[in-house]
């Protein structure tokens, strides 16, 4: 007697694709024989298998629809040499079970007590899926909202979770950690003439069951271009410890100015302080050897009387522009004049007949 695959999964012969998924699927977790345990569930089961396999393949159905299962098994009539075509059924049920829901367990990614060690779904022993909500009429409408429009296939409902109430299924996003922020102290030769940096981290990773997690060390590369200014972020997108239920923080690294024993930085300018004894400021007549972060000297002639405002400038010496390519700022120099700490009365005679009397307010 032919088999009605269409009477098997319980539908009519216009059914939709959906219609034959969401069929299959109903009837699969009805008489799994994990779950059933009646004498005919086994077979019942392979049955409706191989009902799905025909009926979801679009060539195998259109020979069923026109031709019957005879058809199927290369008895189509009036096919040529090397027309017909040949189904049997691969006999193993399980493999389509795992195929339309991605695994033993369609309940894996949502409940994670159902994997190894846990309850599991079709579990007998214990209080299984099944038992916790309340029976198989609430266990199907439950599945039918998981797997929305027939479902089928190996990522069937991998975009939902649970709240961990029970209350009822529904779509819950994960949410992404707060950033990880590391400060990066960068000095101002490196700055000059930009760098590279290998920052070790260690985070927690997700091993291949995603439930457990481990620790892992990984090497992130910074890149810092000429002229960074402090401040700058340097971001590692989801780098951070993963998590079953979360979405792993971004890893943010930002720019900070290593001090510097000459100079200090003011954007793209460097301040140099000078220091100066008194005669020299007030005679001048000196050549000042101003220090440059490539290390030479470059010198500069002070003829003029030089006051603690005084401020001199070398060009083009300080740090690059970020934007301006081959432009750099000035080295800006200040001056720390040193004044003695004490004067004989000779000197100070002499000096006060030299200097113009000045106010004493």
């Amino acid at each position: 007697m032919s088999k009605d695959y269409y009477k098997s999964l319980g539908i009519s012969r216009d059914a939709t694709e959906d219609d034959i998924k969401k069929a299959y699927r109903k009837m699969a977790l009805k008489y799994h024989p994990d779950k059933n345990k009646a004498a005919n569930a086994e077979e019942k089961f392979k049955e409706i298998s191989e009902a799905y396999e025909v009926l979801s393949d679009k060539k195998k159905k259109d020979i069923y629809d026109s031709y019957g299962e005879e058809g199927l098994k290369g008895g189509i009539p009036g096919a040529g040499p090397g027309e017909n075509f040949s189904y049997t059924f691969s006999g193993d049920p399980h493999a389509t079970f795992e195929t339309f829901f991605g695994g033993t367990d369609p309940f894996a990614q949502f409940f994670p007590s159902s994997g190894p060690g846990g309850p599991g779904m079709f579990n007998s022993g214990g209080p299984g899926m099944f038992q916790s909500f309340g029976g198989n009429n609430d266990f199907f409408n439950i599945a039918d909202n998981l797997f929305p429009g027939g479902g089928g296939g190996g990522n069937v409902g991998r975009s939902h979770t649970f709240h961990s109430g029970m209350s009822g299924p529904g779509p819950e996003r994960k949410k992404q950690d707060p950033a990880v922020t590391y400060d990066l102290e960068v000095s101002l030769e490196e700055i000059l003439t930009g760098t590279s940096k290998k920052m070790k981290i260690s985070r927690q990773v997700l091993n291949p069951d995603g439930l457990t997690s481990k620790i892992e060390d990984k090497v992130l590369c910074i890149t810092i271009k000429p002229g960074w200014k402090a401040g700058t972020k340097v971001t590692f997108s989801k780098e951070g410890d993963a998590r079953p239920n979360n979405i792993p923080a971004d890893v943010i690294f930002v720019i900070r100015d290593k001090p510097h024993p000459k100079f200090k930085r003011d954007g793209s300018d460097l301040r140099y302080t000078a220091k100066l004894g008194l005669r020299e400021a007030l005679c001048g007549s000196c050549t000042l050897m101003v220090p440059t972060l490539e290390g030479s000297q470059i010198p500069l002639r002070l003829s003029d009387v030089i006051t603690p405002s005084t401020v001199r400038r070398v060009s083009g010496k300080g740090l690059p522009y970020p934007k301006e390519i081959g432009r750099r700022g000035d080295i800006i120099i200040n001056f720390d004049i040193k004044f003695p700490q004490h004067l004989s009365k000779t000197t100070q005679d002499i000096l006060g007949d030299c200097l113009p009397k000045g106010p004493c307010e």
